[in-house]
């Protein structure tokens, strides 16, 4: 079986969010569990990729192709890495410029112009797939466009998935531009009409063989009218073809035994190297090495859907009651600022405005509790990594959230974490007391630790269930 996984980002190439790491460990999934099959990924050469990645591309062809009334470059380069192909989508035009993301029209060209770069590379590639993996809107017209070349002989048996990461963002643009840029007729535009505009996450929906989201808990959720976001009708209608599956993380990449980032390795069996990262993290951050005060976390972009607005109304409290914080992330100018001036307020808190995946890791490792109160998570693989590293996620029970995290029991000394119900500050200050507690109490929290680090997210399991599913179409 031949498949092709479609993307915008993908670690380690380039990241701005969860995607890029699905994209980046799923595919080496498959390859492990089915070593038969053929998995490429193919997605936009941003001018952003490191450099020791670009100069060890390969060019393998480069033509031009009609987007509209435009001619426009397509250049596709090569790079294989860790048994996996990636090929590049080559335009200066559109990703050479120092984002990845952007607005307006032009955004909506690029992304147009990708859907039709990768159904034009795939001849040149001499690589028909079984299955097209399509990702969020930046891929939605992938499936329309698999309708339109399946007049031609090489592309009548391509299957495609279409995988919603996150609803919320649709790919709108105006009926005229994507007539323009994708020379759709009067029907199409009218099966993947929003609001008097065009939807590229419509177009995916509608025109995929299945729809796949990224836990069980979304795939129920975006049914309804409070998910859904204004798409749960036309989701309703191809409800038999929608299916959650949850995504992983990379036992590999993520292990505290074998984490060249920490100071100190530990495992579930032997916890003393988790506190010597505690001790190594507070003299990192500059708070006081107290490691018998509860340290809190957050790893986040610091915007309303993670619920920073609940984590900004209790942290006062926690940090005058003695524990101390870390929020490290970047997002909404007003949190910015926030957190920023918190820091200058409070000596038990530390506000690191980056992306840093190492120091990132270092936190998970040394803090004890993980604050995430989402009020939508479609998946979330923040929760997965702190429960890896043995640090205890509180969460609102929504998507994945309440797919991964069993809240404790205090009668039964069981779960591997904290979670509450419903969007009230009361629910979600009630579970934090709750967790505070059990921390007081170091052999009932030295169980729950272990407990969390003991539950398995590796992606072989869910690599299966997509085989499965591809096999199926």
């Amino acid at each position: 079986m031949r498949i092709l996984f479609a993307a915008s980002e993908c670690v380690p190439f380039i990241k701005t969010g969860g995607l890029a790491d699905v994209a980046g460990t799923l595919p080496k999934a498959l390859a492990s569990v089915s070593p038969g099959d053929e998995i490429r990924v193919m997605l936009p050469k941003y001018r952003l990729i490191p450099e020791h990645y670009r100069y060890s591309m390969r060019h393998v062809f480069d033509t031009t192709i009609a987007l509209g009334w435009r001619n426009q470059y397509l250049g596709v380069d090569e790079l294989e890495l860790d048994g996996i192909k990636y090929w590049f989508i080559d335009n200066e035009f559109y990703f050479g410029a120092d984002y990845v993301y952007g607005a307006g029209d032009f955004e909506n060209e690029r992304f147009c112009f990708f859907a039709k770069a990768v159904l034009e590379s795939l001849i040149r590639l001499d690589f028909i797939p079984d299955v097209i993996h399509c990702n969020d809107w930046q891929t939605g017209f992938i499936p329309l466009l698999v309708r339109q070349y399946s007049k031609r002989p090489e592309y009548a048996g391509i299957k495609t998935v279409f995988t919603i990461h996150n609803l919320k963002f649709q790919g709108i643009m105006s009926r005229p531009l994507a007539e323009d840029l994708l020379s759709l007729g009067q029907d199409e535009l009218n099966s993947v009409e929003y609001s008097g505009c065009v939807s590229a996450m419509k177009a995916g929906i509608r025109y995929c063989t299945r729809i796949t989201t990224v836990s069980p808990t979304y795939a129920r959720e975006i049914l309804t009218p409070e998910y859904g976001e204004t798409m749960d009708l036309d989701l309703r209608l191809r409800a038999g073809d929608l299916v959650g599956i949850l995504n992983g993380i990379s036992n590999e990449l993520f292990d505290p035994s074998n984490d060249k980032a920490l100071p100190m390795a530990f495992d579930k069996d032997s916890l003393v190297g988790k506190t010597a990262c505690k001790e190594a993290l507070l003299e990192e951050l500059g708070l006081e090495r107290n490691i018998d005060k509860p340290l809190f976390a957050v790893i986040s972009r610091l915007t309303d859907q993670k619920g920073v607005d609940k984590i900004r109304s209790i942290l006062p409290k926690l940090l005058w009651e003695g524990a101390q914080a870390v929020v490290l992330g970047m997002g909404d100018k007003d949190y910015e600022d926030y957190f920023a001036w918190l820091q200058h307020e409070s000596p038990n808190f530390e506000f690191r405005r980056e992306m840093n995946d190492a120091l990132a890791r270092r936190i998970y490792a040394g803090a004890d509790l993980f604050l995430m109160p989402s009020r939508f998570e479609p998946c979330g693989l923040s929760q997965m990594m702190a429960l890896r590293y043995g640090c205890i996620p509180i969460v609102r029970e929504t998507g994945g959230l309440a797919d991964t995290v069993e809240p404790y029991n205090e009668f039964e000394n069981k779960g591997c974490g904290f979670s509450f119900y419903g969007h009230s500050f009361e629910s979600f200050a009630n579970v934090v007391n709750l967790a505070l507690n059990v921390y007081s109490n170091k052999k009932r929290w030295t169980e729950l630790v272990k407990r969390a680090m003991s539950v398995d997210f590796d992606w072989r399991q869910s690599a299966q269930k997509y085989l499965e599913l591809y096999r199926g179409l």
